[in-house]
């Protein structure tokens, strides 16, 4: 079915309201009816629907309400702000990219496509301008809470895709801070790729759409197999030097502490000689 066509936010603004109650807490909204079904195909569905049933989570055909308690307060916050004034907040830190990633669910759910094309460009822009990528975290989030094919699993996977091919750098793809220009893989990301194969098929999938020239990529059957060991070695270093660093670190701290008591029970020792030897004299004194 086509989108309703877009129509100005005065023409919406009715006088028949809904009541949503969102949270664990009902925290209480109370919108118009007619913007509400206009952005949404959900609540389309839930409104205007012929025959309404009247359970805990679906609309009220007398009194038009609704309920949300597996919603948070905050996603849901910006999902108002955006209903009514059509903007969404610039995320000035990683952390708050967190309730937009729940409004994008949110909007994905409910069907509202110029809500999850504006969340989309919000996040591309915040990776792009702050240099950074997306974490394991946020995108294991993603995947747990969206099907195949979700545009946003979609961007996450590409921004993945091009930090495991050319490092952890800047847009051009140059070696920056934690950056390796490609060579060697992150071990937590290596261990979530290992389990989370559909995860590792995506970022595949990702780089093959790049249709690469063959002159650019890698060709293993020339050049020479003495590189490709060092190369391998050099990853195997990298990696247990990333692992290895706690490692290292208590077994300075007990070889500090093992070499503190050799150095206490030698002193103990040596008092003790000489206690012996102040006795044996003692007592040759007392006999002559």
């Amino acid at each position: 079915m086509a989108e309703p066509r877009e129509r100005p936010l005065h023409e919406l603004l009715s006088r028949d309201m809904v009541d949503i109650y969102v949270g664990p807490e009902n925290t209480h909204w109370v919108l118009h009816e007619k913007l509400l079904c206009h952005r949404s195909k959900h609540f389309r569905d839930i409104f205007y629907a012929k025959k309404k049933k009247s359970t805990s989570n679906t609309a009220n055909a007398n009194t038009k309400v609704y309920g949300l308690p597996d919603e948070e307060d905050e996603p849901f916050n910006l999902f108002v702000a955006w209903l009514y004034a059509n903007t969404l907040p610039t995320p000035k830190e990683e952390k708050e990219l967190a309730p937009l990633l729940d409004l994008y669910l949110m909007a994905e759910k409910w069907g509202v496509k110029a809500l999850v094309v504006q969340v989309l460009e919000t996040v591309r822009a915040w990776y792009y301008e702050s240099d950074t990528w997306p974490g394991l975290r946020r995108v294991q989030y993603i995947y747990a809470n969206t099907e195949a094919g979700s545009p946003m699993r979609q961007l996450l996977v590409s921004c993945v895709a091009r930090m495991l091919v050319v490092g952890n750098g800047s847009h051009a793809g140059g070696a920056g801070a934690g950056g390796g220009g490609g060579i060697g893989m992150p071990p937590h990301w290596e261990k979530a790729l290992r389990k989370n194969g559909e995860m590792a098929v995506d970022i595949i999938v990702c780089v093959q759409g790049w249709r690469l020239e063959g002159d650019k990529v890698p060709d293993s059957r020339h050049g020479s197999m003495q590189e490709l060991v060092e190369g391998a070695e050099e990853r195997r270093e990298m990696v247990a030097e990333e692992r290895g660093d706690i490692a290292r670190v208590s077994g300075a701290v007990e070889d500090e502490e093992h070499d503190g008591q050799g150095q206490s029970g030698e002193g103990e020792e040596h008092e003790d000689e000489q206690e012996a030897e102040g006795a044996a004299q003692q007592q040759g004194e007392t006999e002559s």
